[in-house]
Formats: structure tokens, sequence, C-alpha cells
């Protein structure tokens, strides 16, 4: 049961305590904040990696990612093989003024073309500068920290695990083949030693 002012005073002791604490304020810009390591602020663009699939531009909610290429021809890695086309990318461009970071087109991306990056400080003062092309995406690209390190209980990833049992597998097989060579050369070794000790002495031999 709570009593007549009893609500003024619990506002006065949350006044008090707060005057007794030191007031901390971030001094931006002079001073970065420590962002999370999984900030979402921009999106990057490693462009070597994109195939011009076109999947983050159809998954796009907002459908604020733009994409033009073109396609050429490759010709054939060995004689009498057959010519390829290839998409050749020509613009990728993010309006980031319609977009809402939800991290779809991360996400779907199946060739690891596009990464968030920590980098917030982008602001415009005319929204159709908000529209970044690939140029500026791709310089994003060299702020995106490191992934975490896995945790050492983890399970190791199928993909190592595979190349490491192969390699291990080469080694081993290289190690043979190298201890099957030196015992060869060592029986042989010893025949000759075995030859050269039961050939007869020959008459003016030692004279």
């Amino acid at each position: 049961m709570s009593f007549p002012g009893s609500g003024l005073a619990k506002g006065l002791a949350v006044t008090l305590r707060t005057m007794t604490k030191r007031s901390v304020t971030a001094q931006y810009p002079d001073v970065q904040p420590d962002l999370p390591p999984r900030t979402r602020g921009v999106i990057g663009l490693f462009e070597e990696n994109c195939t011009v699939c076109m999947l983050c531009a159809r998954e796009c909610p907002d459908w604020c990612i733009y994409i033009d290429s073109h396609k050429e021809t490759v010709p054939p890695a060995a004689p009498g093989g057959r010519e390829r086309s290839r998409n050749v990318l020509d613009r990728f461009a993010i309006d980031f003024a319609l977009c809402m970071y939800c991290g779809i087109c991360i996400e779907v991306c199946p060739f690891d073309a596009l990464f968030w990056s920590p980098e917030f400080e982008y602001a415009e003062t005319d929204i159709h500068e908000l529209t970044h092309e690939r140029d500026k995406l791709r310089e994003w690209m060299w702020t995106v920290p490191e992934p975490p390190a896995l945790d050492p209980a983890a399970e190791e990833p199928k993909e190592l695990a595979a190349a490491r049992k192969a390699a291990d597998k080469l080694a081993a097989q290289q190690q043979a083949e190298a201890e099957a060579a030196q015992a060869q050369a060592q029986s042989q070794a010893s025949e000759q030693e075995s030859a050269d000790q039961d050939r007869p002495d020959t008459p003016g031999e030692g004279t």
C-alpha cells in the first residue's frame, strides 16, 4: 500500500542518486565510438567476387540496389574448345536513402561479394547523393573487420577437414615413396658391397 507522496519521494531519490554521479560525455567526433564488431554501418562490395547473378537486387525488399552489366565472349582455354560468355559488371550502386539495413542482400549473396562495414560517417546534404556507386562501396570494403575467431571447442568446417585430410594423405604418400626409395637405395648398396666382397681376387692383385 502506497502512501501519499511516495511517487514524488521515489523521483527525488532517483534525482539525488543521479546528481552524485559524474556525467560521461562522448566527445564525438574527436573521440570515435567503440562500435561492436557486427555493427551494421554500410555495405562494402568486393567486386572481384561479384558474378552479376542479380540475386541481391531481386531479394532486396526496398529495391535500392542498381546493377548494370554486359556480356563478353571469352576465348577457349585450349585449342578446339568452345567460347564462353560471361557477365561483366558495369554498375553496382546502393541507395542508402531507401536501404533499411536488413542485410538480406548480404545473406543471399552466394559468392561473398557483400559485407557489413562499421563505417557510418556518410551523411550528405542532398538525398540524391546517398546513392553510392561501386567505387565508394569498394572503399568501404577495406573497413570491414576480420571475422571473429571460432570457438576452440567448435567443430572444424567440413571444407577445412576435407582439405586437411587430402593434404595429410598426400604427405603420407610422399613420405612412403621417399622411404621406399631410400630402402631400395640401401638394398642396392648392400648388394653391391656383398658382390664386391664375394668377387675372387685376380692374379697379380696386391703385388
